[in-house]
């Protein structure tokens, strides 16, 4: 039995409320929300905390995320921060994986998030498949309103005693066309969209043809599917796909479309992890994803799912979420630039210091004494306490909450988004760093505060990406060690 051990969801911190985009411009816009990546997230980052979630979930079936022995980590989306470079050699550092687990790119695409699933639980061996993406359009469009950005990550693999499949896979299926209904050309900011109709007569055949193909693979009629959802970007045609199902009326998720809005490469894996967390051992589950064609994944969820607790459920993330305003999702995204500090910009990361200093930039790793249980952040080889030298073993301070020790406000640093909020934290089990708090509210910020780690980016410059960690508010049903308590910031 082959499927899915483990899977979560990434859904940013902020929304953007779509009725401010008519209040600003007098038209565009819409009902609902989109979730809207922070301005030090790109996908790299949000594929990043996805795949902590789904790896953390692990430890709910006895397995650590540190010993989780992956085949294989594979990364997919349509906006990556790199080209020619591979981006899931970033995601592989910052989980601390072995330098035999091949971290592959499945990139360009928006069928490759599908693709890079279908792949997986069609292969062997174990495979962390992460999938994250941006969407937006030109201010106004129907793509800037009803795109999102969040990312998914899902554990493939099959079945053992130490990582029980939660989800086994029945049946699959895809069909292929070649037809030009969205593109973008390298270098452009923005998808082009031929004419609507045109789209729907080619997706609603192909998704039919799937969805019966997948079902007979199966061995199931479509009644007996307890919870299916229908995604991609051709809105009129996922509605006309999902009509003509023939499942049952309450089977028929919407995807998060009014919540989250559509996460292009990474939909197909968020709405499937988020229908896992919600389904019951022996609910048969269904994912349709229409993009050059139609892919179609039919599970039925195990008895494992009983035992398995979900590290940060998708609902949890999209019911506590903080709205921001329409000129600073502008901001964000480069549309409008706004006066900046008068500070010099941030110079390129030094590549080499970078990899000499692989595990600390990447993963958070630090230093503790072994005789003294001094814990150094950074790691340094002389003991703080005793001056040992080079009697140190790591210890990983990612995946520990801290607490706020002092803080500061600082409206004179270059930051896309200011003021900067910089504290000093105090990390359960030993260590003590300043970093930089994202996701919060300057003026909610208290000492006393629990934080939890997150990766981010600091900078861009020449093209290089400066990626490092950063502390944010510990929110309700948000996990990181063993702690779900509530913290400072909205």
């Amino acid at each position: 039995m082959r499927g899915i051990i483990s899977s979560a969801g990434y859904v940013p911190y902020r929304r953007l409320q779509r009725a401010s985009i008519a209040q600003f411009f007098g038209s565009g816009g819409g009902k609902g929300a989109r979730a809207v990546a922070s301005y030090d997230e790109d996908t790299t980052t949000m594929g990043v905390e996805a795949a902590r979630r789904a790896l953390g979930a692990l430890d709910d079936t006895g397995v650590d995320d540190r010993t989780t022995e992956l085949d294989a980590l594979w990364f997919s989306t349509t906006s990556p921060a790199y080209l020619d470079k591979t981006n899931a050699a970033a995601i592989h550092a910052a989980l601390r994986q072995p330098a035999r687990v091949g971290a592959y790119d499945f990139g360009g695409a928006l069928r490759s998030g599908a693709g890079a699933l279908r792949s997986a639980l069609d292969g062997h061996g174990t495979t962390l498949v992460v999938l994250a993406d941006q969407r937006g359009g030109l201010p106004t469009s129907s793509d800037e309103s009803a795109g999102g950005d969040g990312a998914a990550a899902l554990v493939v693999g099959p079945d053992g005693p130490g990582t029980p499949v939660v989800a086994e896979l029945l049946g699959a299926a895809s069909f292929s066309d070649e037809f030009v209904d969205r593109w973008r050309s390298p270098g452009d900011q923005r998808s082009k969209v031929w004419e609507e109709r045109f789209g729907e007569t080619r997706y609603v055949p192909l998704g039919a043809q799937a969805w019966q193909s997948a079902l007979t693979s199966a061995g199931l009629e479509a009644a007996a599917v307890d919870r299916v959802a229908v995604t991609g970007m051709h809105a009129r045609a996922v509605r006309s796909v999902g009509r003509a199902l023939g499942v049952r009326p309450d089977a028929l998720t919407d995807g998060w479309a009014d919540a989250v809005g559509q996460t292009g490469a990474a939909h197909v894996g968020l709405v499937l992890a988020s229908m896992i967390e919600q389904s019951e051992p022996g609910q048969v589950v269904a994912v349709v994803s229409l993009a050059d064609g139609a892919d179609v994944l039919v599970f039925r969820v195990t008895a494992a799912r009983a035992a398995w607790s979900p590290a940060d459920p998708v609902a949890g993330q999209v019911a506590r979420g903080s709205d921001l305003s329409y000129a600073k999702f502008l901001t964000w995204r480069g549309a409008v630039t706004p006066e900046p500090p008068r500070r010099p910009e941030p110079a390129r990361v030094s590549s080499s210091a970078a990899w000499r200093n692989e595990s600390w930039k990447y993963a958070f790793v630090g230093s503790q004494d072994r005789t003294s249980l001094a814990v150094h952040l950074p790691p340094s080889r002389v003991s703080m306490r005793g001056g040992a030298v080079d009697d140190m073993e790591p210890v990983v301070r990612a995946d520990t909450l801290a607490t706020v020790a002092t803080f500061t406000i600082d409206h004179l640093s270059f930051s896309l988004s200011p003021p900067i909020v910089f504290a000093v934290l105090d990390f359960d089990g030993g260590g003590r760093f300043p970093l930089e708090l994202t996701d919060v509210e300057p003026d909610a910020v208290a000492i006393g505060d629990r934080v939890a780690m997150t990766f981010r980016r600091l900078s861009t410059a020449d093209g290089i990406p400066d990626y490092f960690w950063k502390a944010k508010p510990v929110r309700t049903h948000e996990r990181s060690g063993t702690a779900t308590t509530t913290g400072g910031g909205r």
